[in-house]
């Protein structure tokens, strides 16, 4: 399944390289069979290339109030004590995801429950992974409230970041919207990173070097 918001960008690249590939055939290489087989081989090769970016695999989420599920699929980066200085100011469990443009780039809800505080920021195009990327970096920071289960009451920030090639981040989440574990909450454009905040004392499930699946992977228990 192809994601909604890769249906323009396909559909733009495929004219624009068709159109190239036709010009290139028809006037440049119009007497040679093997260039034009290889502009043509070279054409689809991109355009698929953009296709998969966008793609959007079912993906099947069980539900545990005890569980912080993945948000992203990925590479885990880092996984350390920090500052939080946004909206916590204090001290969390960081658990951040780096996504090449490889991976699939839909963003889920690690937790359910209602949605309390969301802001959109402005900022550079750091690489994705330098330490400084989550704060300086055009971003996304929402924080979900549990409702329910053991942990009612407790709060997780996850941040989307834009990296050096991600120019877009798109959020599909409001305050005061309730939202299920698991399910879509936004995506991010060719290359980008995932943080999450979790209260100290969190058990991390994954370690330095893993590669969650996002919707599936339980990245730490309360």
């Amino acid at each position: 399944m192809i994601h909604r918001e890769g249906y323009t960008i396909i559909a733009v690249s495929a004219a624009a390289l068709g159109l190239l590939a036709f010009i290139l055939c028809v006037w440049a290489f119009k007497e040679n069979r093997l260039l034009q087989s290889f502009t043509v081989g070279v054409t689809l090769v991109m355009l698929i290339a953009v296709v998969q970016f966008f793609r959007n695999p079912e993906r099947t989420t069980k539900q545990n109030p005890n569980h912080i599920i993945a948000p992203a699929d990925g590479e885990i980066v880092i996984i350390q004590e920090v500052e939080e200085p946004e909206y916590f100011h204090g001290k969390r469990l960081q658990i951040s995801t780096f996504m090449s443009p490889l991976n699939v780039h839909v963003n889920r809800n690690p937790i359910g429950g209602e949605v309390v505080y969301y802001k959109y920021h402005e900022g550079e195009y750091l690489v994705a992974w330098h330490p400084k990327s989550s704060t300086l970096n055009e971003r996304t920071t929402v924080v979900v409230r549990a409702t329910e289960g053991p942990k009612a009451g407790q709060e997780v920030l996850f941040r989307q970041i834009a990296g050096a090639v991600a120019r877009r981040i798109v959020a599909y989440v409001k305050p005061g919207q309730r939202v299920e574990q698991g399910a879509e909450m936004g995506f991010i454009k060719f290359g980008s990173r995932v943080d999450v905040f979790l209260p100290l004392g969190s058990v991390p499930k994954v370690k330095i070097g893993d590669k969650p699946v996002g919707g599936e992977t339980v990245l730490a228990e309360w």
